[in-house]
């Protein structure tokens, strides 16, 4: 598939050119526009999900906003010449939006519309930026479902072995090279990230997994679902250190260990194995999912005048 991108960039001040009353074209991806308006809805968007993006640079928070809806827009279009409505209904939609609001305190509809009111965010493109990602999840899920590998056998025998386990509080980078970038060089650049900005917000400029929005949180992490030389990269991690770049599929993995604690597994040995083999088939999924959009970006042109 070759999507041709054509980039329309006007050089202003970050402050006139998103706060201004004219709304102006910035981007143009194949028939799909992104225009000044749009990259202010975007930033208003990563402040009500993700508090830290709120002290994010003003240039930076351009950025970021713009390769977001770039990515938004390649995955629209792909989807597009395959499906004829890209869409949610009214249940799933609110049942995602609840969901994805969940961290900042948001646990029904009416709470949400709250929060979103208190940050200006338009319910509208709210709908239609979920119902691409969802839609474009399926996708994934449809293509690449028997590719998923889970050894369900080693996952019982490392669910039986012993009654307690440590728990990981984890954050991530998922990144790619483009064109012209070595491994050493861009890693330098995230280094540099991380020191000036904090690993939540250089997630948020460099990331490119979808955890990316709320600083690439990935929350607790039970040991038994964690890759063993992954595991072992963990535990030679202090607290607040990260690991340096993992080859994963469709891409490099760096990790932040935040936070460890020993629990209980589980007595219920199906419930536990059903939690795991669900966490392994998203990261397997989630892997596929960035192989697939930067197949996709390869055939991407993009002009700047």
């Amino acid at each position: 598939m070759k999507l041709k991108i054509i980039l329309f960039f006007f050089i202003f001040f970050f402050n006139n050119l998103v706060l201004s009353n004219e709304n102006k074209i910035l981007f143009k991806v194949e028939n799909e526009i992104i225009t000044s308006l749009d990259i202010l809805n975007e930033i208003r968007y990563l402040n009500s999900i993700n508090s830290n993006f709120q002290n994010v640079d003003k240039n930076k928070k351009f950025q970021i906003a713009k390769n977001s809806l770039i990515k938004d827009k390649i995955k629209f279009i792909a989807l597009s010449a395959i499906i004829e409505k890209i869409k949610l209904n009214d249940e799933d939609f609110k049942r995602i939006a609840i969901s994805s609001y969940a961290s900042v305190g948001v646990n029904d509809y009416d709470q949400l519309i709250d929060h979103l009111n208190q940050f200006n965010v338009d319910l509208k493109t709210l709908r239609k930026k979920i119902s691409i990602s969802s839609v474009w999840n399926q996708f994934i899920y449809d293509r690449y479902s028997q590719n998923i590998k889970i050894d369900i056998e080693q996952i019982k025998k490392d669910i039986l072995s012993n009654n307690k386990q440590n728990e990981y509080f984890l954050s991530e980078i998922v990144f790619n090279l483009e064109k012209n970038e070595n491994l050493d060089q861009k890693f330098g650049l995230i280094k540099k990230a991380i020191i000036d900005d904090g690993f939540n917000n250089s997630a948020l400029i460099y990331s490119v997994s979808e955890t990316s929005t709320t600083g690439g949180e990935l929350g607790w992490v039970k040991e038994s679902s964690i890759n063993s030389e992954i595991l072992m990269k963990i535990n030679n991690l202090e607290i607040n250190e990260h690991t340096n770049p993992i080859t994963i599929p469709g891409g490099f993995l760096i990790l932040k260990k935040n936070d460890i604690r020993e629990t209980k597994k589980e007595i219920d040995l199906e419930k536990e194995l059903e939690q795991i083999i669900k966490i392994k088939t998203n990261e397997q999924l989630n892997q596929f999912s960035n192989l697939f959009l930067n197949k996709i970006k390869k055939d991407v042109v993009i002009n700047e005048l």
